[in-house]
C-alpha cells in the first residue's frame, strides 16, 4: 500500500492493527543476533512446521493473512528484535497469554506448540525463575520491571522485518505531525527546547547542532547517522537498527525536513551483517510505502537514505574520519574548525549523530517537549541505553532514565556480581570512558555527574568487574585497544598512547618504577589536551582513572611485583602445599624447565627463580596442591 496522505498513514495503521487483533496468538521469537547465535532460525522454522502442518491451525506469515476457518486458530510467528535479556536467549514470547520463554532449544517447540499456542498453558520449566519466584510475564521480570523502555520499546514486540508493524504501533506518525502541522523553524525548536542530547560520546545538544546547520547560507545539506559502535561490548545501536530500524529513520527524516536536506547515509560497521540487512529492507519498504523518497506522504518534501559499510575502523566513529570514510577517503580526523555543521559530508553542512540519539527524536514531536523533560534529569532528560556485560548475572540491553544509579543496574536490574563476587568497578564508555568503583554506586549516571568523576556515558557501555579483575591489565587491555585503533595522523594520539602502553605492559610483567607512573600520568593528561580528535582527547581515560582511583594495585605491582588477583601471569608465584602434595611427580614431568624437585610419595618443591610461570604444574596436579598468589 502507497501512502500519499496524512490519511493514508492512519488508514494503513488501523489496517494492521485489525489484522494483528486477529490472531487468536501471536508469537515473538527473539531474532536478534544474540539468541540467532544462540539458535532462535531453528526455533522459529520448527513452530512455523507445526503450525502449518495441523489443519487445525492457520498461520501468518508476514504480511499475508491465512483464511480462517471459523473453528480454526490463526497464529501469527514473527521475527522480532532483541528483547535485551541476553544471558536468558533465546527468547520467545507468547501473546495474548504474555508469556515470555527464555533458554528455548528447538526440542521445545512441541511442548511449546501442544501446550501454549494450543491450550494456552505455561511451561513451567521455561519461566524465569529469581529466588524461587517464576515469572510468566515479561513485564514483572526484575530484569524489565525496572527499566524504562522507550527507544527501546518495540524491540522484541513487533516484526523486524516488516514496515507494517512498525506503522501499526505509532511508527511514521511523528514524521506526518512534522510535515503537516510544523514548519521546519517548530521542529528544531521542538528538538532545541527538549534538550535532547548526543547519545554517541560527549551529550552535545542535538537541537543547537540542528539549528546551526538549518541556518548555513549553503543549502545543500546532508543528515548522517553515526551507526559505527566500535566500543568492545557495546550493542545498543546495533539491537535498534536490527529490531526497530524504522524508529530510527524516521527520526532522519524529522532531521533532514527540519535543516532543510534532501538526502540522508548511514553509517555501519560490517560486522554488523544483520542490522545492514534489515536496514536495506527498511528502507525499501519505506520507498514502496512512499514514506522515503520524492513527496513523502503527498508533501513537497523529498528525502532519500543510502547506507555506507565502514571497514572497523574504531576512529570512523568520529565525526570527520567518518564523513571522510563516506566520501571514499582514509578515515581520519581533520582539524577543527570548520565543524561538520558548517562544512561535514562533502564539505556541505551536515547534521550527524548517532542510533540512539535519532531514535529519541519521534517520540518528542509526538509528545513534545514538555513530556520528555518529565524523564531523566534537569540538564540530562529522557533515557539512555546501556550494554551491560562482564562479571554480572543479567548481561543484556537496557534502557533506563538518566540519572539511575549505578547500584540499581547492577543489583536490581543487572542481578549482582556473578558466582556471589564482591563488585569491584565498572569500566563506562568503552575505551573512551573511564572507571569508577565501589563508592561510586550510588552516583547517578548522566553526563554531568559522571563528567565530574573523570568518566563519560559515552555510546553506553557497562562493563561490570569483580573482585578477581586486575584493574592495571584492564588499564593495559584498553590502552591496546585504543593504540591499535590510533589512525596515526597525530603526534600525542600515534606516540604517546603508544609509550603509555609499553609502560602497563612493563607494569603487568614486573619491570615498572615508581617513575613510571608519573611519567604516565603526565603522558595521559598530555595527549588529553593536545590529540586531534575525541578519539585521542579520551584515550587515556581508562588509565588515568584506574591510576587515581586504584593507584595501590600500581604501587603493588611496582614495589611488591605483585599481583593480587594473579592475572598477571609474570608477576605470579607458585607454590605447592606439602599437606595436599602426594608426590607423584606429575608436576615435575610437566614442568618444561626443570624447576620441580623432590622423591616419590613425599612433597616437591618448587626453584622459584627457575619457574618460568607458565602454569602447565597448577593444571597437572591432580590434588590441587598447586597455587598461584
Amino acid at each position: 500500500m502507497r501512502i500519499q496522505s496524512s490519511e493514508a498513514l492512519d488508514q494503513a495503521r488501523e489496517k494492521t492493527l485489525s489484522r494483528i487483533k486477529s490472531d487468536d496468538v501471536r508469537i515473538l521469537i527473539c531474532a536478534g543476533t544474540g539468541c540467532l547465535a544462540g539458535g532462535s532460525a531453528a526455533i522459529y522454522e520448527r513452530l512455523c512446521d507445526l503450525t502449518r502442518n495441523d489443519a487445525g491451525v492457520n498461520v501468518e506469515f508476514g504480511a499475508e493473512i491465512a483464511h480462517r476457518p471459523e473453528d480454526h486458530k490463526q497464529v501469527g510467528i514473527k521475527k522480532s528484535g532483541c528483547h535485551g535479556f541476553c544471558e536468558m536467549g533465546p527468547l520467545v514470547r507468547i501473546e495474548p497469554y504474555n508469556i515470555l520463554y527464555i533458554k528455548v532449544k528447538e526440542e521445545d517447540c512441541e511442548e511449546i506448540y501442544e501446550k501454549t499456542i494450543l491450550k494456552g498453558e505455561p511451561i513451567e520449566r521455561l519461566l524465569y525463575e529469581s529466588n524461587g519466584v517464576k515469572y510468566q510475564a515479561q513485564e514483572d521480570i526484575p530484569f524489565y520491571a525496572k527499566q524504562t523502555r522507550l527507544v527501546l520499546k518495540n524491540c522484541g514486540h513487533i516484526d523486524a522485518e516488516h514496515i507494517d508493524e512498525s506503522i501499526a504501533f505509532g511508527g511514521y506518525q511523528a514524521l506526518k505531525k512534522a510535515l503537516f502541522e510544523m514548519t521546519p523553524e517548530d521542529v528544531v525548536n521542538e528538538i532545541l527546547e527538549s534538550n535532547l542530547r548526543g547519545r554517541g560520546g560527549g551529550g552535545f545538544q542535538t537541537g543547537y547542532k540542528w539549528k546551526q546547520v538549518a541556518r548555513q547560507a549553503e543549502k545543500t545539506r546532508y543528515v548522517v547517522c553515526n551507526g559505527d559502535e566500535g566500543d568492545p561490548g557495546a550493542f545498543m545501536d546495533r539491537s535498534v537498527m536490527e529490531g526497530d530500524p524504522h524508529k530510527m529513520i524516521e527520526g532522519m527524516i524529522i532531521a533532514g525536513y527540519a535543516v532543510g536536506a534532501q538526502e540522508g547515509y548511514i553509517y555501519v560497521r560490517a560486522e554488523y551483517p544483520l542490522a545492514i540487512s534489515r536496514l536495506k529492507l527498511a528502507i525499501a519498504q519505506a520507498e514502496e510505502a512512499g514514506l522515503l523518497g520524492e513527496h513523502i506522504m503527498g508533501s513537497d518534501y523529498s528525502f532519500s537514505l543510502h547506507i555506507n559499510r565502514g571497514a572497523g575502523a574504531f576512529v570512523c566513529g568520529e565525526g570527520s574520519a567518518l564523513t571522510a570514510s563516506i566520501e571514499g577517503e582514509r578515515g581520519m580526523p581533520r582539524t577543527k574548525p570548520p565543524r561538520t555543521v558548517e562544512q561535514g559530508l562533502f564539505g556541505k553542512p551536515t547534521v550527524l549523530n548517532n542510533v540512539e540519539t535519532y531514535a529519541n527524536v519521534p517520540m518528542i514531536i509526538t509528545k513534545g517537549a514538555a513530556w520528555y523533560h518529565t524523564i531523566g534529569t534537569e540538564k540530562s532528560p529522557g533515557t539512555k541505553a546501556f550494554a551491560v556485560t562482564g562479571s554480572i548475572n543479567n548481561t543484556g540491553l537496557i534502557e533506563v532514565p538518566m540519572g539511575t544509579m549505578l547500584q540499581e543496574i547492577v543489583y536490581d536490574i543487572g542481578g549482582g556480581i556473578k558466582n556471589g563476587k564482591k563488585f569491584k568497578a565498572v569500566q563506562i564508555g568503552g575505551p573512551s570512558g573511564g572507571c569508577l568503583m565501589e563508592t561510586h554506586l550510588d552516583l547517578p549516571l548522566d553526563f554531568d555527574s559522571l563528567k565530574k568523576m573523570g568518566a563519560m556515558i559515552g555510546s553506553g557501555g557497562l562493563v561490570i568487574m569483580d573482585e578477581d579483575t586486575c584493574m592495571v591489565e584492564v588499564a593495559r587491555f584498553f590502552m591496546n585497544f585504543t593504540q591499535n585503533e590510533s589512525c596515526g595522523k597525530c603526534v600525542p594520539c600515534r606516540e604517546g598512547t603508544k609509550r603509555m602502553l609499553e609502560i602497563l605492559e612493563d607494569i603487568v610483567a614486573g619491570r615498572g618504577t615508581m617513575e613510571q607512573l608519573d611519567i604516565l600520568k603526565e603522558l595521559g593528561e598530555a595527549i588529553t589536551d593536545t590529540a586531534l580528535c575525541g578519539l585521542g582527547k579520551s584515550a587515556a581515560l581508562p588509565v588515568l582513572s584506574t591510576l587515581r582511583l586504584f593507584r595501590d594495585e600500581y604501587e603493588e605491582h611496582v614495589l611488591q611485583k605483585k599481583c593480587r588477583t594473579g592475572t598477571c601471569q609474570a608477576l605470579r608465584t607458585y607454590q605447592i602445599d606439602p599437606e595436599k602434595c602426594k608426590g607423584c611427580s606429575k608436576c615435575a614431568r610437566n614442568c618444561p624447565v626443570g624447576a620441580i624437585s623432590g622423591e616419590i610419595k613425599s612433597p616437591f618443591h618448587i626453584d622459584t627463580a627457575k619457574c618460568i610461570k607458565c602454569g602447565a604444574c597448577e593444571g597437572s596436579c591432580p590434588f590441587q596442591a598447586i597455587s598461584a598468589s
